[in-house]
């Protein structure tokens, strides 16, 4: 009988309809597959057992968190070629349809030769990591529980991530080619971010989905305005709240544990909200909206920072993925571009400038990944090993689906332009170069 890395070669062959772009190395020391290429390593048939009953990329993702699959060498260059096997089909020959697969007798020979050598099929539990799968209700309940799995990991866990600016957004290189660092460009995007809303000092700003109080300091540091930044994370009020004081800033910032909806004391001259409208969910993002419109008042700008995915031909067809829905952002859901700007102008407000950010955002997750790979022990201590393989895999993923322009991030400025038109915005905001 072949040996187990052969068999798994084969059996993944058939059942994909193309090569194999990757070697595989099993549990029994045999390896198989392109000489040279990147090697992927199943360290034991419980691997197999969770990528049977869960075929596709949630199989694959437990596999992962649990450990008993790895990557041997550079993860970017294994994953960019696992990319079109796994997460770049379209329906243009590349790769197998389930159809296809149950009519094909190889293929179905090739399944039975799987199951024998997964042996009894058990399905294995899947990892404490792991929340289930629910409908998307973004009730206040349910957003503050997803809001909490994805942000109580710790605070030093993220301070390790993210480094000193502890901003967990896209940074902004002024040169993008130029070798920065990323604390300078997360403070550029701070005050790009200021910029565009016109902050000036003795206004009063909303940070919505203020995280660890990066730009309500920065805001009220740099350009003397006074801050409310509400968050659904204890672990990140109390981080925040803390800056504020050792920042000497307690006159003019408030860090509050609340949900956006419940926020009732505007007008406010300007609203942030930098990587939090992607947790509001498509059915409540006029609500959203129009929640924000209604806080501002007259002239007043919201600079709104947000992930966006590529449109679909029939968007009643999108689903969120089952990666990140079940380890990394439970019921986050992205938008294309033109439904966000839609939905802010069905709101009432004016889009005045679109910028994307997409080339900047691959760029910091780089970065995030060095420096969760530069400490790796101290990562998986604080976090948890599970959870410090969820990471390493959805941001290295990440900066390649921004690299490949398979999703996007853009910062969008409107305005609650008043009645008599006057949108209180220079004729030209921004200066193109080259």
């Amino acid at each position: 009988m072949a040996d187990a890395a052969s068999r798994l070669v084969s059996v993944a062959e058939q059942l994909l309809g193309a090569p194999l772009p990757v070697r595989v190395r099993a549990w029994d020391g045999s390896q198989a597959g392109p000489p040279g290429a990147p090697v992927i390593v199943v360290r034991n048939r419980r691997a197999l057992r969770r990528m049977l009953f869960k075929p596709g990329e949630l199989g694959l993702a437990r596999a992962w968190v649990a450990g008993d699959l790895d990557i041997e060498g550079d993860l970017y260059t294994t994953l960019g070629a696992m990319a079109g096997l796994l997460w770049e089909h379209d329906d243009e020959g590349r790769g197998r349809s389930l159809a296809d697969t149950v009519r094909d007798p190889a293929a179905r020979a090739a399944v039975r030769d799987l199951i024998r050598l997964v042996g009894p099929p058990l399905p294995p539990a899947p990892p404490r990591e792991e929340v289930r799968r629910r409908r998307h209700l973004h009730t206040r309940r349910t957003d503050k529980r997803a809001i909490s799995h994805h942000y109580d990991v710790g605070n030093d866990f993220y301070s390790l991530v993210l480094g000193p600016s502890m901003v967990y957004s896209c940074a902004y290189w002024e040169a993008p080619e130029t070798d920065g660092s990323l604390e300078t460009a997360q403070r550029d995007k701070l005050e790009l971010v200021c910029g565009k809303l016109g902050l000036m000092p003795g206004q009063r700003l909303l940070d919505v989905g203020c995280g660890w109080g990066s730009m309500a300091v920065h805001a009220a540091r740099e350009h003397g305005v006074s801050v409310v930044g509400v968050t659904l994370s204890q672990e990140q009020a109390a981080f925040a709240r803390k800056r504020v004081a050792d920042e000497g800033l307690t006159d003019r910032v408030e860090i509050r544990v609340q949900d956006y909806r419940d926020v009732r004391d505007g007008p406010y001259d300007a609203i942030s909200s930098i990587g939090m409208a992607e947790h509001v969910g498509a059915e409540r993002y006029l609500d959203y909206a129009r929640d924000l419109y209604g806080l501002l008042k007259p002239g007043g700008r919201l600079l709104n920072h947000q992930i966006a995915r590529r449109p679909q031909q029939d968007e009643t067809a999108y689903e969120v993925d089952a990666f990140i829905d079940s380890y990394v952002f439970p019921d986050g859901e992205l938008a294309p571009l033109g439904t966000t700007v839609t939905m802010l102008e069905r709101a009432g407000f004016e889009v005045r400038d679109v910028e994307s950010l997409r080339e900047h955002y691959a760029r910091t997750l780089r970065a995030w990944v060095a420096n969760l790979e530069g400490d790796w022990a101290r990562a998986t201590r604080l976090a948890g090993f599970g959870r410090a393989r969820v990471w390493r895999l959805y941001m290295a993923a990440s900066a390649l689906a921004f690299e490949r322009n398979q999703i996007g991030v853009n910062q969008v400025l409107a305005v609650r332009t008043p009645e008599t038109g006057t949108s209180g915005l220079p004729a030209r905001t921004r200066t193109w170069n080259g």
